[in-house]
């Protein structure tokens, strides 16, 4: 078994971070981390598991894959990146929205 990758959140996935914790903690406040519990699972998975996610075909950047957080309803959005090989999470996106991220 090969070590995880490292996990790095670009500029704007963060932004979609920082908005959906916001909503959640004033609007769920009988689980105010659930965002944050849900994210660090995605991302323990996919350092270990790169492939675990499906191909996301709703979003234009190629080779995208994205996990589903089944407790809030997001999808993270990423890619495996080479030189040094890491995971770069490119979004962070409700389930509801009728489309994909604008990546």
């Amino acid at each position: 078994m090969s070590d995880p990758l490292p996990v790095r959140i670009t500029a704007l996935a963060a932004q979609h971070i920082r908005v959906a914790k916001t909503w959640w903690r004033s609007n769920r406040p009988a689980a105010p981390q659930a965002i944050d519990q849900e994210l660090q699972r995605a991302f323990t998975l996919i350092a270990s598991q790169p492939t675990a996610g499906a191909r996301a075909t709703d979003v234009e950047l190629p080779d995208v894959r994205r996990v589903f957080l089944p407790r809030v309803k997001y999808h993270v959005y990423y890619h495996v990146l080479s030189a040094p090989e890491r995971i770069e999470v490119v979004a962070l996106w409700h389930a509801r929205r009728g489309q994909g991220p604008p990546i």
